[in-house]
């Protein structure tokens, strides 16, 4: 069995550049290639102030708040979710759009009414979600989404209205 990505260290090699590959479609105005299933974030690095991306999974959108759900599939040891723990306040690339927003981790009881809704919705992706980042294929039912949410983090990216 593959090791899942919360037990992982960081993508190295062919892996990493992989994953950091759609940076560059955000980066030239190009996002909405990729739909609103992906996400840029732009955070603050948590020890060098520099400006970071990476481009995550969208688990799921509330149209009535306009906010976003995104996992940590390196669970506590993703830089972008220490990074955020540190500086909340993000930018956020979706589609052709671009706004502000403050990064909330969500309590593990609220993280699994999202994923339960992402299971719902979409639940072969799930299935496959959870194999990737627990090892193990997981259905809607709740205790299975309490597994994913206490290893695989949720943050909540909510928009900062403009003033």
């Amino acid at each position: 069995m593959a090791t899942p990505l919360v037990e992982r260290g960081r993508p190295r090699g062919v892996l990493r550049w992989a994953l950091r590959s759609p940076i560059v479609l955000y980066r030239a105005r190009m996002g909405w290639l990729l739909g609103g299933r992906f996400l840029m974030l732009t955070h603050t690095g948590r020890t060098s102030g520099a400006k970071r991306r990476t481009v995550v999974e969208v688990v799921d959108h509330d149209a009535a708040t306009d906010t976003y759900f995104i996992a940590s599939g390196w669970g506590e040891k993703s830089d972008w979710l220490q990074n955020v723990t540190r500086t909340p306040r993000v930018t956020v690339d979706v589609g052709a759009r671009r706004f502000q927003a403050d990064a909330v981790r969500l309590p593990v009881d609220e993280a699994v009414g999202v994923l339960g809704a992402y299971a719902r919705h979409h639940p072969r992706a799930f299935a496959q979600l959870g194999k990737l980042m627990i090892g193990e294929r997981l259905t809607a039912a709740p205790e299975e989404c309490r597994r994913l949410a206490e290893r695989a983090p949720l943050v909540a990216l909510r928009p900062i209205a403009p003033s």
